[in-house]
């Protein structure tokens, strides 16, 4: 076996089956000779990719056979209760065996990430993982988080959050401060809950770079570097996003196909269309982090393709290298770097 930083890969999840998931873990391959994947799947699908990959890539290209899937339907309580053999079980326990040093799916969020914390268990000192990703913004990308794991939140789960987040955009980005925000209805002391109010509080005694409110137009502007928030929130606020970005891409495609006058515009502005939609092409922000993991979990969107699921993969060879969870446990153990007043 080699000394190739391995991560395993779930090619039952998505939306498009397998066959994505393993040539995304192809491509992958192709672009790090450093990087070994370890497919999970049923045994068919795993005999395909042994007979068509396992003499190109030799060791680098590993292969376990899973007896069950989990449904994008299945409970996440029954997929963890039952499904013990699941692609998506096997995946996570190969981690934490150490065969693997971090796990991607594209497969149902809530049985991932019940899965992955019954299995690999939290951060000593984090109450609740969080679903983090990166949107684009003017400066590049901002982080988000939580994503949707938590619904209902404390002002301590945000501030934690907020900690975590700020690792990963220091980590993933390069970023020596970031700048973080904390999502709320208004930039003035007095708006929000209570409890977003309390947490804004924690976060100004803190040692972060914290810049106060911020409101839902300002996740784009570049102005802030990470953005906390609830489940609830953080989910509408992606969903929304997405749809935008559909609509928006629905209506350019009316427009300039609405007659031979506009169609000869776009062969014009192709140039230019075709620069935008790569900068907004959301498969190049695939990839949520369950930040708050003992080990590297990362969500794959259930639709994305081969190129997006290849994201998804690069995002945990990211993270193991960076050592995303080490540096989020020496936070936590450090309680003045941490800087929750007592």
């Amino acid at each position: 076996m080699s000394d190739a930083l391995t991560i395993a890969v779930d090619v039952m999840g998505g939306d498009l089956g397998p066959r994505s998931a393993v040539t995304a873990a192809v491509s992958v391959l192709d672009a790090d000779p450093d990087v070994a994947v370890l497919l999970v799947g049923l045994p068919d699908v795993i005999d395909e990719a042994r007979a068509r990959y396992g003499a190109r890539y030799g060791d680098r290209l590993r292969l376990h056979a899973a007896s069950e899937v989990v449904g994008m339907t299945d409970h996440p309580r029954d997929a963890l209760r039952h499904k013990k053999d699941s692609s998506m079980r096997v995946a996570i326990d190969l981690v934490k065996r150490g065969e693997a040093r971090g796990c991607v799916s594209a497969g149902n969020t809530g049985a991932l990430m019940a899965t992955a914390k019954f299995v690999l268990k939290t951060i000593p000192g984090v109450d609740r993982p969080a679903i983090m990703a990166p949107v684009p913004s003017a400066s590049g990308s901002t982080f988000m988080l939580d994503l949707g794991a938590n619904v209902g939140v404390d002002a301590d789960n945000l501030m934690q959050f907020a900690c975590m987040g700020s690792v990963v955009a220091a980590d993933i980005a390069g970023l020596p401060s970031p700048r973080v925000g904390l999502l709320n209805i208004g930039e003035e002391d007095i708006k929000g809950n209570e409890t977003v109010r309390e947490a804004g509080r924690l976060l100004a005694a803190s040692a972060l770079n914290y810049v106060g409110f911020v409101e839902g137009n300002h996740i784009f502007s570049g102005e802030v570097d990470v953005v906390v928030t609830d489940g609830f929130s953080g989910n509408v606020a992606l969903k929304t996003m997405e749809g935008v970005a559909g609509l928006m891409g629905g209506y350019l495609r009316e427009e300039f196909t609405s007659s031979a006058v506009r169609r000869l515009q776009a062969l014009a502005a192709r140039p230019a269309l075709l620069a935008l939609r790569d900068r907004l092409d959301p498969r190049h922000y695939n990839g949520a982090s369950f930040v708050g993991l003992s080990e590297i979990v990362v969500k794959s969107h259930g639709s994305a393709d081969s190129v997006a699921m290849a994201n998804a993969i690069r995002v945990a060879i990211k993270e193991v290298r960076e050592g995303v969870p080490a540096h989020i446990a020496r936070m936590f153990e450090n309680q003045k770097a941490l800087c929750i007043p007592a």
